[in-house]
């Protein structure tokens, strides 16, 4: 198979079709991000002065969240030593002054929805009605120009208005992200790829703080709207998930009435009670996204502890053990699963077509595309990624899948789902991964949506 050919065919068909999309529903998690670039040298004397001891215990297993400087430190080993993301709440008041001190070396749009919001409406030229937990004068500064929006009442009228225009001055939401090029090296720790830990420093997110207009005016809000994106549920707790989570599921009795399909972006929970509470919504969610140590954590709380040590005992992860753990989740009800990894995607569906492989094939050019760039400003720089090469690794996972499964063309039929695969292009030296996640997921919807 020339996958290279695949690969211009679907960006084609995609930017052909993308402005076809009447709207997509954006919430609940925006921020800004206060990216630090880490330094070898600062990094281990930061330990060392904390107490190297201390912190070498976090770096072997993930807190809950961030109650100590030797928690925050560790917790960013922990990421370095696998090269896989994570993210935790930061409860302390003495650790949000230390990383503010640490400083940053640049200011970007942050949580799910922002970076979505951004791609989608400023990118791809699709509206959007965002949720913003606090729109500060900074945070609607990093909003792009385009049919980008949030819902305002005026003379108890529903109003549409971009960012820059809604003139509010909330306080600035700011989560710390401390990034790592592949092989960077720390104490007896070598990154095996290129990633980041997130510190969440502020009090909306982590709570799921959801504005009045989209409490009060939600149904006046779905009508204009096609698709929804749902995201932001990863650092709420089992002592504050209950209101948002009766908020959630009256917002998706209303989108499931209008027939809007729904996506969940998992990004890693720590809280497992908050884990069980997000397999109950699958039910009423038509798409769901996540990764391996997503997909790990959520097997953990469905009693399958093996298969979760399978997703992470390999790189690349394992493709059939990916495959059973996705035809678990299925069994909740939910109708398409994304799978993204380094160098791969899957997706299990319970419909079928050639166009969902493509909408993968689509949405990899597109993170490539910020990988090697740092930013996409037009839908045209996708087409930049093209002459990235496809990861040399994914070549063993297709022929495992065509072992296993029988593949072809990127296609099989797996208990009684359609399972689509597509090897992605890899930069080498990314100028920075963060926001790629929410490229993939928010890409491989829209554009599968707009191939059918």
């Amino acid at each position: 198979m020339v996958w290279g050919e695949l690969y211009s065919s679907a960006f084609e068909r995609v930017r052909a079709k993308v402005g076809n999309v009447k709207g997509v529903l954006l919430a609940y998690n925006t921020n800004i991000d206060a990216i630090k670039y880490l330094e070898r040298n600062d990094l281990e004397a930061r330990v060392e002065r904390t107490g190297k001891e201390e912190v070498i215990q976090y770096s072997e297993e993930l807190p809950e969240s961030i109650k100590g400087v030797p928690q925050l430190l560790g917790s960013i080993l922990w990421s370095v030593k696998r090269g896989k993301a994570a993210e935790l709440y930061v409860e302390s008041c003495p650790v949000r002054f230390y990383m503010r001190r640490w400083g940053w070396d640049e200011l970007r749009m942050g949580g799910q929805v922002g970076i979505m919001a951004n791609l989608i409406g400023g990118v791809y030229g699709i509206p959007v009605i965002t949720h913003v937990p606090q729109l500060s004068k900074l945070q609607a500064t990093l909003f792009n120009d385009g049919p980008i929006y949030v819902p305002r009442v005026e003379d108890g009228k529903l109003k549409l208005l971009h960012p820059r225009e809604f003139n509010n001055n909330e306080e600035n939401c700011i989560h710390y992200i401390y990034e790592f090029p592949r092989g960077f090296r720390v104490f007896d720790f070598e990154a095996p790829r290129e990633n980041r830990f997130i510190g969440s420093a502020d009090d909306y997110n982590p709570n799921l703080y959801i504005r009045s207009e989209f409490r009060e005016r939600f149904d006046e809000i779905v009508p204009r709207v096609q698709l929804a994106i749902i995201s932001g549920l990863q650092a709420l707790t089992r002592k504050n998930y209950r209101e948002p989570f009766e908020i959630i599921r009256g917002h998706l009795e209303v989108l499931n009435e209008k027939k809007v399909p729904v996506h969940l972006e998992f990004a890693f929970t720590p809280d497992k009670t908050v884990r069980k509470e997000i397999l109950k919504l699958l039910p009423e969610i038509w798409s769901v996204g996540l990764n391996e140590v997503e997909l790990a954590s959520i097997m953990e709380v469905m009693g399958e502890k093996d298969l979760a040590e399978k997703l992470l005992a390999s790189d690349p992860v394992n493709p059939i053990a990916v495959t059973e753990a996705m035809l678990k989740l299925a069994e909740l009800g939910v109708r398409r699963i994304h799978f993204h990894t380094y160098g791969y995607y899957l997706a299990l569906t319970s419909y079928r077509g050639d166009f969902v492989r493509d909408a993968l094939l689509f949405a990899a050019l597109a993170a490539a595309a910020k990988a090697k760039l740092g930013d996409v400003s037009l839908i045209n720089d996708i087409a930049s990624a093209m002459d990235v090469p496809i990861n040399d690794k994914a070549k063993a996972v297709e022929e495992a899948l065509v072992k296993e499964y029988g593949m072809k063309n990127g296609i099989a039929e797996v208990s009684g789902y359609q399972l689509a695969f597509i090897p992605t292009k890899i930069v080498e030296k990314p100028k920075s991964t963060v926001g790629v996640g929410d490229t993939i997921s928010s890409s491989a919807f829209i554009s599968e949506f707009v191939l059918r």
